[in-house]
């Protein structure tokens, strides 16, 4: 009775004193013994938050990813090839689910289970009394957008996704449907999650660690000084965190440490451990299975695109990545990408595993990611004459020969036809694999995604721009946009060296003559035995390492070389796609904002977004009228926002500026020189009291991310095989995802989601 009537007073602002001394005349109860009313109140009295921050409108773009044409060029045999890989791919993708957050699983298995039984048409049908024509295009797109995420936070952004109608109507709606009238673990997951979907507090409206968010990947009891232990003890044992997550005892204390694999095993019995850093101990654990039940689902088509392999390369690659999966072994998938490397140009392009860690909170697990890909020769022939042209444009950087890579191992960059993006988003580049020891010595491959980038261009309208600028932004934007991944991914990936010395002491440069390029002295810090790039950056390295991709990428955009080789030797031609590169990247700084949440001292919640805020603060910081922000009022006659570039002074004070910010960023990382380099990049990426001003003006213009629907394949009694394509729209991403898996198939992943999420669930907190 007390709690209702807290959170009703609660929203018309009354005291918590005062609605006590109300319910003591009401109930004749004296004062104190209505504490527990009080109790209540104070913890309903929190920020009020804007909710429409956090749904995506009905009109959001919903996109199908076409790669028909490209995938009909194959033989019969490359595409069995690529169907047992997106097989794998797929059933290892819901691995994600398990890493976003405590309820995504189960709205997951609930809404696979709706759509499988009805379409969106008869689950329409079966609750039109009670549910307005609003609220189930409302449903629609939040299904289609925890589909498209794969969980119910934003890929890009890592804010919570929530269904824009109101509890009671998604209630209606999903209880109105055959699958929760026929299936007893329906119900039950929807009586678990139904609150959590519509909960927004200031812990679950994002990611984090701690008070600062929530996170799959860590136990709901692991703060960040948890993460740095287990961080001090993997890096002791010299034991990857990519393919880990953390899971802190009740009491205290203790951990485990919990290792992907379809195999389970105990690897380290309970140690006890110290960190001589911190004076922090703890007792550790480290155990194999984690996911075990879709590793194990997956393993079989792994080993069917094996026996499919076009090559010796990917039939290694394949069998080192079953390995890995079976048995946990980062070595083992450290072996299948050396493999990948070797496998130069082929048809059909794919990679696998515990890859990115922009989601990590701490910055050094990876999410599950996995790509079936056909190759555009025609698009990739730019990317290989960028790559064999990319030792003239290396020593054009801002740094000295000591701290490039010793040998320039040139890889492989092809232009892609995405098939299956399996993971929470789709980029647009790749550079890859991310083990700093392959990089530096055995090399790289880079990807574009030419089907996702014709996408994200089809509708090039932007905001913050002055009128002046649209035509030009309209005409280049793909253009600029396609030599900018190149060189970001490429030479700004694949550039840099990281100082180190092996355990033997010796170092892979000269202490007595490498002088430091910030203080100007010897190079006093390296990487020493077992420390890694991501290890040692923690939380800050993706961001980091973005930013200095990017600035490669602006740094690069004018030489003369890049343009032709992306097809614009016209000078005028190339000064335009040089302008708008730039003005890209100032526009992006100031619209990153969005990415931004003041709470909790300030965090950015995406990688990119930050980088190119800190770019825009260096352009800034440059000064002469380089770049200008107005404040104005827009056509609607509310506030707006203009970025505007001096073209003129691009080669005379944009370059110079973002050079020196360039050779600082390098000399930080080689150098392995955390705490100097985190000062500095946290001074530039800090947002003010005038950028947070203007935060709230890009709030109020943003718009909605586009989601892609992707395709299937499928193979007849005869071994053919055949691409499954789609339209535009939430509908269609629905039906997607009901025909990805069959009955079959999808009987096996419901009980293997089942189980991870039950033993993950004493674990999480359910918002």
């Amino acid at each position: 009775f007390l709690r209702p009537l807290a959170a009703a007073a609660s929203r018309f602002g009354i005291l918590p004193s005062t609605a006590a001394a109300a319910v003591s005349l009401l109930t004749q109860q004296p004062v104190q013994q209505v504490a527990l009313f009080s109790a209540s109140l104070q913890a309903t009295q929190q920020p009020v938050m804007d909710r429409s921050l956090y749904t995506v409108p009905t009109d959001a773009p919903v996109t199908f990813l076409a790669c028909g044409p490209a995938f009909e060029k194959l033989s019969q045999a490359e595409k069995a090839y690529a169907y047992h890989l997106y097989r794998a791919s797929w059933i290892g993708g819901l691995i994600c689910l398990h890493q976003t957050s405590a309820e995504s699983p189960g709205l997951f298995l609930v809404l696979q289970s709706v759509f499988r039984r009805q379409t969106p048409e008869q689950l329409r049908a079966s609750c039109k009394a009670g549910v307005s024509d609003a609220d189930w295009d409302a449903f629609l797109m939040y299904a289609t957008q925890v589909l498209g995420n794969l969980g119910n936070y934003k890929s890009f952004g890592d804010t919570k996704i929530l269904p824009d109608l109101s509890e009671e109507a998604l209630d209606k709606i999903i209880t109105a449907s055959e699958a929760h009238a026929s299936s007893e673990r329906v119900r039950v997951a929807w009586q678990r999650v139904r609150a959590a979907a519509s909960s927004l507090t200031e812990r679950n409206r994002q990611l984090g660690l701690g008070t600062a968010g929530i996170t799959s990947y860590f136990s709901d009891n692991c703060d960040e000084s948890d993460a740095k232990l287990a961080q001090a003890f993997l890096d002791s044992r010299q034991i990857s965190a990519y393919n880990t997550r953390l899971f802190k005892s009740a009491e205290g204390g203790s951990y485990r440490i919990v290792q992907a694999s379809a195999e389970s095993s105990v690897v380290a019995e309970p140690t006890d451990f110290t960190d001589e850093a911190s004076g922090r101990s703890g007792k550790f654990s480290v155990e194999r299975g984690d996911y075990r039940e879709l590793m194990s689902l997956a393993l079989p088509h792994l080993r069917n695109a094996e026996a499919a392999a076009l090559n010796a390369n990917q039939a290694e690659m394949l069998r080192r990545y079953a390995a890995s999966f079976a048995g946990g072994s980062i070595d083992e998938h450290k072996a299948g990408s050396r493999a990948w490397i070797r496998d130069k140009g082929p048809a059909v392009e794919t990679y696998m595993g515990f890859i990115e860690s922009y989601r990590d909170p701490f910055g050094v697990r990876g999410e599950f990611e996995s790509f079936v890909a056909v190759v555009n020769k025609e698009q990739s022939a730019k990317f290989n004459a960028l790559v064999s042209n990319a030792e003239k444009f290396l020593p054009l950087l801002p740094w000295p020969a000591a701290y490039e890579k010793d040998k320039f191992l040139q890889p492989d960059f092809t232009a892609l036809e995405i098939v299956t993006f399996a993971n929470s988003g789709v980029p647009l580049g790749i550079n890859i694999p991310n083990y700093d020891d392959i990089r530096q010595s055995e090399g790289f491959k880079n990807v574009s995604l030419g089907n996702v980038l014709s996408s994200s261009f089809s509708d090039p309208k932007t905001t913050f721009l002055v009128a002046e600028d649209k035509d030009i932004w309209i005409r280049r934007i793909a253009q600029s946009f396609e030599v900018q991944v190149g060189l970001h991914e490429l030479l700004g990936h694949g550039s840099g060296k990281l100082f180190k010395q092996d355990s033997d002491g010796k170092f892979n440069f000269d202490p007595s003559s490498v002088v430091d390029l910030v203080t100007g002295k010897p190079v006093a810090s390296w990487y020493k035995v077992g420390e890694t790039w991501d290890g040692k950056f923690s939380n800050l390295a993706s961001a980091f390492e973005e930013c200095r991709a990017e600035c490669v990428g602006v740094y690069l955009c004018d030489v003369p070389e890049v343009l032709a080789v992306f097809g614009h030797p016209d000078k005028a031609e190339a000064d335009e796609v040089i302008y708008v590169n730039w003005l890209c990247m100032a526009r992006a700084g100031v619209a990153s904002l969005e990415m931004y949440s003041p709470e909790n001292g300030g965090t950015w919640r995406q990688a990119h977004s930050r980088a190119r805020f800190a770019i825009l603060r260096a352009l800034l910081e440059a000064g002469q009228g380089l770049v200008t922000i107005d404040e104005i009022t827009g056509e609607d006659g509310k506030p707006d926002l203009t970025v505007r570039l001096d073209r003129s002074k691009i080669s005379s004070v944009a370059k110079p500026a973002i050079g020196e910010f360039l050779k600082r960023l390098q000399s930080f990382k080689s150098t392995c020189s955390v705490e100097a380099g985190r000062a500095f990049f946290e001074s530039y990426s800090t947002v003010d009291a005038y950028f947070q001003r203007l935060r709230d003006i890009v709030i109020a213009r943003r718009k909605p991310r586009r989601v892609f629907i992707q395709a299937n394949l499928s193979m007849d009694s005869s071994g053919s095989v055949s691409i499954v394509e789609y339209s535009d729209g939430p509908a269609e991403m629905i039906r997607s995802f009901r025909d990805r898996f069959s009955d079959e198939d999808w009987g096996r992943i419901e009980e293997a989601l089942w189980q991870q999420w039950e033993r993950d669930l004493p674990l999480m907190k359910l918002a």
